[in-house]
């Protein structure tokens, strides 16, 4: 194996620079939640410390009283609900203190954990439903109109009735205890964003999930948090969405540490910004179009961010421009970048540190146990640094299949156990790993193929452009050509033309945009991923008028 890229040349596979992080053995019953809370407890971490703030309403809850109401549910849950192991749960809520106590009790007892997002479609969670078959369900007074009758009902998280069943004073603690759950069992089914198809249900064992926990149990053993008088520790500011996977694995993740989250209802980038000074957050998730709002908003000179050190991004490339302007703005926060599915459990690949934060464009280097290949599509020949083909990933935390699609997952998942991102990508020759696009989003021009991502890094680089995407337009000569819509900042009249000319004069002749379109707002997901097929349907709508 070549020591610098992780590459081996007879089995054309790349490895993680990282020494193999220990896990459990795989035949010990261990649940998620049993390993999180092991870990906590082992670091004799103060039950005084504020596990979770919500910032909308300012309620919170300390370590000691989240430990017990995760008890008290669990028991409840037994006892009340008949709930049992493998059964389905679906969770139907916007962010909340209660949410934590909900995913860990569920998990402890081996019911499969299913979030969803409240703001989605009567349709599209009925297709969720249909998919992961929950016999309950939890839900606030509002979302549960968007819930069928299921067997064992709906809880509703801001009813009496669920604040009882988190303060059980007469329980039987060996109750929970007797569950035995296995960490091949599924954990989770979690909903990847549907940017390329229908969404589908992503399964995760247990092992997954401990697998992943185990990558920041290793790196992070700051402990601390808002308010308890000790060294602080990590308080981290959650942009992103429970059910989302970055979400998911960050909420995991802050108890493992022994460390602060601070939650909002709905965000909104000044709450954010208020929340980031009055809770002296030290590090978030974000997605670039945040990083690029940070940039480019005024707003931030309003607040004293100084306490933020750490911004991780993901969800979607990062542009060098838009990198070396947030590092001038805010250069005593660390901007990393990262790069993982909801397939992987979140990340797969990340840069630590100054050093490898300098590698612009770039998401970092293979996480501790994953192998991976670079594949010709074509060709399927397997490919050395340098080259650029689909990535393919191994190990872990590589997820079980999608629920109730065989179809699809035959098509992800390999005999080997290799999965198929769908995305293009290279390793230099330092290891580092960089994405170019999605497989299934590269623009055809005549023989070429386009990369969107290229030219929305380029056009957000203007100063008079807000946001911006790229797609595929149908064109009778060339198949297809690039079409960009544009976001422009207030008061900017940036003309069809001029976007066009900036394009052409950085870029080969066949990337060039030849169509714009302006637009309020660019379509996303809740992970800041552009969705991509929203904005071709109004195209074709459009050119039909």
């Amino acid at each position: 194996m070549d020591p610098k890229t992780g590459f081996c040349h007879q089995t054309r596979t790349y490895s993680s620079l990282w020494p193999p992080i220990p896990l459990p053995p795989i035949n010990q019953p261990l649940s998620l939640a049993e390993y999180c809370l092991s870990v906590f407890h082992r670091t004799s971490a103060d039950g005084a410390t504020t596990f979770v703030v919500n910032a909308t309403t300012g309620e919170t809850l300390t370590y000691s009283k989240f430990v017990s109401r995760v008890r008290s549910l669990a028991y409840s849950l037994q006892q009340r609900y008949s709930l049992c192991k493998s059964d389905v749960a679906f969770v139907l809520s916007p962010p909340s203190i209660h949410i934590p106590v909900v995913y860990f009790a569920l998990l402890s007892l081996g019911i499969v954990l299913s979030p969803a997002n409240p703001l989605s479609s009567n349709s599209e969670i009925a297709h969720q439903i249909q998919l992961c078959k929950p016999v309950v369900a939890f839900a606030t007074s509002e979302t549960s109109r968007k819930i069928p009758s299921l067997k064992r009902g709906t809880i509703l998280l801001d009813s009496p009735e669920f604040l009882s069943l988190l303060t059980q004073s007469n329980m039987d603690n060996d109750v929970n205890k007797r569950v035995k759950v296995d960490q091949s069992d599924t954990a989770a089914i979690l909903y990847s964003s549907g940017t390329t198809g229908r969404v589908k249900g992503v399964m995760m064992t247990h092992r997954n999930l401990i697998a992943r926990m185990a990558v920041p149990h290793i790196f992070n053993t700051s402990q601390g948090g808002v308010g308890n008088g000790k060294p602080r520790g990590s308080v981290t500011f959650l942009t992103v969405p429970l059910f989302h996977v970055f979400g998911f694995f960050m909420l995991w993740a802050t108890v493992l540490t022994a460390n602060s989250l601070v939650l909002v209802e709905r965000f909104d980038f000044e709450e954010m910004l208020r929340a980031v000074e009055k809770y002296k957050v030290t590090a978030m998730p974000v997605s670039p179009p945040l990083v690029l709002a940070f940039v480019k908003s005024a707003l931030t000179s309003k607040y004293d961010l100084n306490s933020l050190t750490l911004l991780g991004s993901g969800g979607a490339p990062l542009g060098k421009e838009v990198t070396e302007r947030f590092n001038e703005k805010f250069p005593t926060t660390e901007l990393l970048q990262g790069y993982g599915l909801t397939e992987t459990v979140g990340g797969a690949t990340s840069a630590i540190g100054a050093e490898e934060a300098a590698q612009y464009g770039s998401v970092g280097r293979l996480a501790a146990n994953l192998e991976a290949k670079i594949v010709d599509p074509q060709t399927g020949e397997a490919l050395p640094p340098g080259q650029r083909g689909e990535l393919w990933l191994r190990g872990p935390i590589i997820m079980k299949g999608y629920v109730g699609d065989e179809k699809a997952t035959a098509e992800t998942l390999d005999s080997e156990g290799w999965l198929k991102t769908g995305d293009i990508c290279y390793f230099d020759s330092q290891g580092f790993l960089y994405i170019v696009d999605r497989l299934k989003e590269l623009i055809k021009y005549k023989a070429y193929q386009v990369p969107p991502a290229e030219l929305e890094h380029l056009l957000v680089s203007h100063p008079e452009i807000a946001d911006a995407a790229v797609i595929p337009y149908p064109d009778e000569e060339a198949g297809q050509i690039p079409m960009a819509y544009v976001v422009r900042i207030t008061g900017s009249s940036i003309t069809e033309a001029q976007v066009m000319d900036f394009i052409a004069k950085q870029v080969a002749p066949y990337k060039k945009i030849r169509r714009v379109a302006f637009i309020n707002s660019i379509p996303k997901s809740p992970a800041g991923k552009i969705l991509r097929k929203e904005l071709v349907n109004l195209s074709v709508g459009s050119s039909r008028l």
